[in-house]
């Protein structure tokens, strides 16, 4: 099998590829435990809030000139209020923490150690930057959610391999519509964190 290729892109060198990770988004977030229903037009407006940040990263995983996987991360100064909320209500200061957005990855591709190859690309390129706290958010979903698969793993223990903790006292709350809703709902995102 051929190797796939990892382009990391800052800034406007995300434009270009708007269309391909809008796409992608929608395809992966569909899947347990976002649920996601989401459009094209709002996908290609959220990422231009990554385009708009210089010190963004978006870290692209190619199949030939194909989008499979990506990773995103910008400082949490230009992240929306809603994810520096909980660290302005903790007193630590936005300007020291980098924020990694999302990670999508195409259900083909897993169990490649491409989820590794992210986390590398986005710590490395926040350390050039001089941040000591790196962070994510996940959604929380109830254990006996009715769609939840029978064979799903959390990536809890990944995530704790790779240094981080769970805040469970650092929430915050994004509304979306899952599938099959008419309405969007809001859901409880919980951050982890490393270097706090």
């Amino acid at each position: 099998m051929p190797e796939l290729a990892i382009l990391p892109v800052s800034g406007t060198a995300i434009l270009p590829w708007l269309d391909h990770l809008a796409r992608l988004r929608i395809q992966v977030f569909r899947e347990w435990p976002y649920l996601y229903e989401g459009t094209e037009t709002y996908e290609r407006d959220y990422l231009h809030g990554y385009a708009n940040s210089p010190h963004s990263l978006m870290v692209l995983a190619l199949d030939g000139d194909r989008v499979i996987g990506a990773s995103s991360g910008l400082p949490m100064a230009d992240a929306d209020a809603a994810f520096r909320k909980p660290f302005t209500d903790q007193g630590v200061p936005v300007s020291s923490v980098f924020y990694f957005g999302e990670s999508v990855l195409d259900a083909r591709y897993r169990g490649r150690g491409l989820g590794h190859r992210f986390f590398d690309e986005r710590e490395a390129f926040a350390g050039r930057l001089g941040f000591p706290v790196t962070t994510f958010c996940a959604v929380q979903r109830a254990a006996d959610h009715p769609a939840r698969p029978a064979d799903y793993r959390p990536l809890d223990t990944f995530w704790m391999a790779r240094g981080y903790q769970r805040q469970p006292h650092m929430l915050t709350h994004y509304a979306w519509r899952d599938t099959g809703d008419a309405t969007e709902s809001e859901k409880p995102m919980m951050f982890w964190t490393r270097g706090l």
